[in-house]
């Protein structure tokens, strides 16, 4: 008869292996290293009380999608007040990617408010304590010279950042893609208010050099009277018509 596998090493080994792949972000090598683990069913009811393996394997499900087996580990098993800031982070985090992906679009501020209303922390992940959404000045100050030199960070550079700041890289790589979409709409708006700054001046200058129908028309105007009086006297006195004259003078008003 097959036999399940057994576990050759003690749970605080397995523990220590996780905590290491976790840190380092192997989340790939992390994940087949759990895979290898056994099944049997005393082994698993003694490798699921480390606290250090259940968080492993809530990444390791974080990271591939499966929200489901994520959802049940945080909601089923109790975890210390040391995780709760990541394991918090993956709980909104997995929730706001499937509102994305159920809307068709990404969420505001407005929405993310409201799926947290939604699916709130389960109390295994949170001592009941209100949790800010806003980043401390110092952790705010530090993103924001980290994002002067480089807004596009790598992987590696956001967990060096996350573990300067305290958050977890995800935190990290959302609030640099917020900085830039913040940025990017500043920027079109000072385009728009330019543009419509130069067209204005543009108008400014045009105006005074523009002839008016009325300015056009007064010199002729003003002329008119005094070639038909002038006129009408010449003619008057070499003797022609002033009904020739008075046909004259208004084809030339025409």
């Amino acid at each position: 008869m097959f036999q399940l596998p057994t576990l050759n090493f003690s749970p605080e080994q397995v523990a220590s292996v996780c905590e290491t792949l976790e840190e380092t972000g192997d989340i790939e090598r992390l994940g087949r290293f759990l895979w290898s683990l056994p099944v049997a069913p005393g082994a698993c009811e003694a490798i699921n009380k480390h606290e250090s393996i259940l968080r492993a394997r809530a990444v390791v499900a974080f990271h591939t999608g499966n929200f489901r087996d994520l959802y049940h580990i945080l909601e089923n098993h109790k975890f210390t007040k040391e995780s709760h800031g990541k394991l918090q982070a993956m709980w909104l985090e997995a929730h706001y990617q499937e509102a994305e992906k159920l809307r068709g679009r990404p969420l505001g501020p407005v929405d993310k408010y409201r799926v947290r209303k939604k699916f709130p922390l389960p109390r295994t992940i949170w001592d009941g304590e209100q949790k800010t959404h806003c980043f401390k000045e110092r952790t705010r100050s530090l993103l924001r010279e980290w994002y002067l030199q480089d807004p596009y960070p790598n992987p590696s550079k956001k967990r060096e950042l996350a573990q300067a700041t305290g958050l977890t890289p995800t935190q990290v790589g959302n609030w640099f893609k917020n900085r830039r979409q913040r940025d990017r709409a500043a920027a079109a708006k000072n385009r728009l208010q330019h543009q419509a700054i130069g067209q204005s001046g543009m108008r400014s200058l045009a105006e005074p050099g523009c002839p008016t129908h009325s300015s056009a028309e007064s010199p002729s105007t003003a002329a008119s009277p005094t070639t038909s009086v002038s006129s009408l006297t010449e003619r008057a006195e070499t003797g022609t018509s002033i009904l020739s004259v008075t046909s004259s003078d208004s084809e030339c008003d025409v």
